[in-house]
Formats: structure tokens, sequence, C-alpha cells
């Protein structure tokens, strides 16, 4: 769901109910109290480092330590300094619906790894150019109407030939 979904649920949801009597709830208000919402959020974890909102769940943010990596493609080791990470804790009412739902995002699975003697494997092996791809149906200009059982070689043979026959002139 987007912040526009969002945005239109709420709306719609406010109006039916009819919170606002006399008047209804436009969708740019909407989206002006969503994004306050959004920014209120914001504000507090950085001056507070917490937000917590009950039956949903808590922000929060952590410290993640300094660290070592690998470079993926050099395999070098790289330092990752120490970072600020926003964290996530569902409220008991939030768990319990989705304990419930049906419905799950799929989720993509990771292909698996390959071991360096996979990587030497595949680099041993020659490589081989890919076969070429038949052209198109179409007229050339000269009448000769290429088909996709040409072969290169044919096509450009027969392209030579148009080249190399003298031009007549019918005017003399």
């Amino acid at each position: 769901m987007t912040k526009k979904e969002i945005v239109k649920t709420i709306c719609d949801r406010a109006n039916h109910e009819k919170l606002i009597p006399k008047h209804s709830l436009t969708q740019l208000a909407t989206k002006e109290i969503v994004q306050w919402t959004f920014e209120a959020i914001i504000a507090t974890l950085v001056q507070e480092g917490r937000i917590e909102l009950r039956n949903f769940g808590v922000f929060e943010v952590k410290q993640r330590r300094p660290r070592k990596a690998r470079n993926p493609r050099t395999g070098d080791p790289v330092n990752v300094e120490a970072k600020n990470v926003v964290t996530f804790q569902p409220g008991k009412m939030m768990e319990e619906q989705v304990k419930k739902s049906t419905k799950i995002a799929e989720v993509k699975k990771k292909k698996p790894r390959k071991s360096k003697a996979d990587k030497a494997a595949r680099n041993a092996e020659p490589k081989t150019a890919p076969a070429p791809i038949a052209p198109e149906p179409s007229a050339n200009g000269n009448g000769t109407v290429l088909t996709e059982t040409a072969s290169v070689p044919a096509v450009v043979s027969a392209a030579v030939k148009s080249v190399a026959e003298p031009v007549t002139s019918d005017a003399t």
C-alpha cells in the first residue's frame, strides 16, 4: 500500500462516517494530515529516540556498532562505520491481527551463493559467441525480401550483388 492509497482510505472512511459534520474531508487535506503525522514521528525519533504508539508498536533509534565487511566484487575487507538505524517492535494488537491474516506478501527466494570452485569452473569454460539472430522479413529497397530463414551471408551477398550491378539509364 502506498501513501496515496492510505490517504484515499482515510479520506473515504472519514467522509463515510461523517467525522466532520456539515463538511467533507478532501484528499488534499487528508494528505497534509498524513504527512504531518509522518513528520511528527520522524521529529520525535530524532529528538527523543523513541516513539510508542499504543496497540500499534514502538519505533526506536538504535546504534549499530562498527563492523568489518567484505567488498563483494573485489573481496577486499571494508570497515563499516557505526550508524543509527530505526527499529520497529509491533504492538500486541498488530501481532494478533497479522497472525490471523491469510494474505502474505511474496518473499523472493535468494539464489544460493556460488562457491569459489563454481566460479573457477565457470571462468575456465571457453566462451562462445551467441548465435546470430535472423533479421525480420522486410523489403530492402532493391526488391529482395529478407525472410527469417535467410542466413546472414546470403543477405550480405545479395546486398553486394545489388550494389555491384551497374545502373543503366533507359532515357538514352
